[in-house]
């Protein structure tokens, strides 16, 4: 029994040197856990006071996540580097490695971050927003959806067009319906001889009846330039954006008709010979 608590005794015992060490070593360990759990509950608290005042700014809700969460890995990341320097952990080569990838994970994916700084850019400035009519370019649709990389557009013809983000930033982006009218442009030409006023009226007649013609603000009808052979005369009624293409259509059609009904002859495009209107 005695060699047995002999060996005991020596098994656990330390000396004053270790002894030192392991209460050193021990707080340490208690002050980088409080540093964690406090940490984390202060990120928390953060993440609340982001998110309202995020909502107060009016941040759209396909970015708002997004930025929540980046917010979120940044600041745990820092909680956890100041827990495992109070440790007394080298972190230096760490750093130096997590700059180097970050280095080159920007260098490869140039393009797409400029399309995220753009996607950015749209969700916060929102110069349009999804149900929008907008002109990018030449390309022309209904904006549905906005995303962080790409706006996807559908056109009047059902084509799907995906547009990154920051070729819009770098363009002209002409929005039709952000004033809640859009206003058609329709050209006719009309021979010399006939009676102005009498034109002005018939046309006036016709693209009133027109359904969804706006009545507010009022069409538009006047004499835009004047031809080799005839009157280039402008007819410009205001529609909703959604009914463009109805209305641009059917106005067409009412214009064409008024005109037959009412024997307006109507120049060819060579100028030189005349005839009835759709003839």
């Amino acid at each position: 029994m005695k060699e047995i608590k002999k060996y005991f005794n020596g098994l656990f015992s330390l000396d004053q040197n270790t002894i030192d060490k392991i209460i050193s070593y021990g707080g340490k360990i208690i002050v980088a856990g409080l540093v964690l759990w406090i940490g984390m509950k202060i990120v928390k608290k953060l993440h609340q006071l982001v998110e309202k005042v995020m909502i107060k700014a009016a941040i759209s809700d396909n970015i708002r996540p997004f930025l929540l969460n980046i917010i979120d890995i940044t600041l745990k990341a820092i909680v956890i580097f100041i827990a495992l320097s109070i440790l007394g952990a080298n972190l230096s080569g760490l750093v130096a490695l997590v700059a180097a990838i970050g280095f080159a994970v920007g260098m490869s994916l140039q393009g797409s971050l400029g399309n995220f700084a753009s996607g950015l850019l749209i969700l916060t400035l929102k110069p349009y927003k999804v149900g929008d009519w907008i002109q990018l370019g030449d390309k022309f649709g209904r904006v549905a959806e906005i995303m962080i990389f790409n706006t996807k557009l559908i056109t009047p013809g059902q084509k799907v067009l995906i547009v990154p983000n920051s070729k819009i930033t770098d363009d002209i982006v002409t929005n039709y319906s952000e004033k809640g009218v859009i206003r058609l442009e329709i050209d006719l030409h009309i021979p010399y001889e006939e009676d102005w006023h009498q034109i002005k009226q018939i046309l006036l007649d016709a693209i009133n009846k027109v359904p969804k013609v706006l009545k507010t603000p009022e069409v538009e009808i006047g004499i835009a330039d004047f031809d080799s052979h005839s009157l280039q005369v402008m007819v410009r009624p205001y529609v909703v954006p959604d009914d463009y293409w109805e209305v641009i259509f059917t106005a067409h059609e009412a214009l064409k008709e008024a005109l037959h009904q009412n024997n307006i002859k109507v120049p060819y495009s060579e100028g030189i010979e005349y005839g009835k209107f759709g003839k």
